[in-house]
């Protein structure tokens, strides 16, 4: 099932019935490629070195066979898109295009996208995979915590926004000292493999203000607490503070009741620094960007992906990623 869209988006304002016909397409394609490369491990954890050419050689977090069983979930912060500076949209998007074809998350949540980017990617990468979000400042304004995802192995069954802010139901609120407006997107699942739902929740704290983002925190474990404790959370996002060192990130495990899928997970590639600011990688640097999941999903293997071509990366940040056992 399919819609027209012109040109081939749409936007899901609060309210309106989810559909694979109402939903915004814009994804990651079915194309089957080589994985993407892990870079190898860093003489000193926090030393800069320079962005391996990732383009050929298998690596950890790109599909393997046994992800074909396990759902394949990707946080990423696209770095929203403009052509000013050296790292234009045009020169970035063919290589997020590869990225996304070559993962093919089932799940990716997305940060900071804008309405045309989206557009963009639902040119590039086709009719598969769909999307459910909203601008922060409504319809199709500003940036969007987009969730994209897999049509052949999830299907939405409902879904909704809020604003991280004293006033949550508000659209484009900011009430705790942060001047950029967050949002937070969350969609309740049904795995087409298992039969079996989950929750997804997709936000982007502030980047400047700790009392917002711990203020953040706790209205989306809030939230989560909220939803059919029956059924496991996929939580991602780019939370501007780094793990283990914060106490968002123990807000978020503590009374989100969630478990970090790089810690758990049985599996691991070598760790970065997710925000690069097209700066040479920082091995064994801070992860702001997670992957969080109910303790009881099972985790494979988790990823920080390096992926770039002839030193051009699709982002300022690394996407990660986490092969799920729901």
């Amino acid at each position: 099932m399919s819609a027209s869209f012109p040109p081939r988006t749409s936007l899901l304002p609060p309210g309106a019935p989810l559909s694979r016909r109402t939903a915004l397409r814009a994804t990651a394609a079915t194309v089957t490629g080589a994985t993407a490369a892990a870079v190898a491990p860093a003489e000193a954890a926090g030393v800069a070195v320079p962005a391996p050419d990732t383009r050929t050689a298998p690596a950890g977090g790109g599909p393997a066979p046994e992800a074909a069983r396990g759902l394949r979930v990707m946080s990423f912060n696209l770095r929203y898109a403009s052509e000013t500076g050296p790292h234009p949209w045009s020169e970035r998007r063919p290589v997020m295009r590869r990225l996304l074809r070559r993962e093919r998350p089932h799940l990716l949540g997305t940060q900071e996208g804008l309405h045309g980017q989206l557009r963009d990617l639902a040119e590039d990468l086709g009719p598969r995979y769909e999307c459910v979000g909203l601008g922060r400042l409504g319809g199709s304004h500003d940036e969007f915590c987009a969730v994209l995802y897999d049509t052949e192995r999830l299907v939405p069954e409902e879904y909704d926004h809020f604003w991280l802010s004293g006033t949550p139901s508000l659209i484009g609120s900011a009430t705790w000292g942060n001047t950029v407006v967050r949002m937070a997107t969350w969609v309740r699942f049904t795995d087409r493999r298992t039969g079996s739902g989950l929750y997804v929740l997709n936000t982007h704290l502030d980047h400047a203000h700790q009392y917002a983002r711990e203020r953040s925190a706790a209205l989306v474990t809030e939230r989560l607490r909220a939803l059919d404790p029956a059924l496991p959370r996929v939580v991602t996002g780019d939370f501007n503070v780094p793990a283990h060192r914060n106490p968002v990130y123990d807000a978020m495990l503590d009374h989100g009741s969630l478990a970090d899928t790089w810690d758990a997970a049985a599996e691991r590639g070598p760790q970065y620094a997710t925000f690069h600011g097209y700066r040479p990688l920082v091995p064994g640097g801070d992860r702001i960007d997670w992957i969080l999941t109910s303790p009881s999903v099972r985790v494979s293997r988790a990823d920080i992906n390096t992926f770039s071509e002839q030193g051009r990366f699709p982002s300022d940040h690394l996407p990660v990623q986490a092969l799920l056992e729901p």
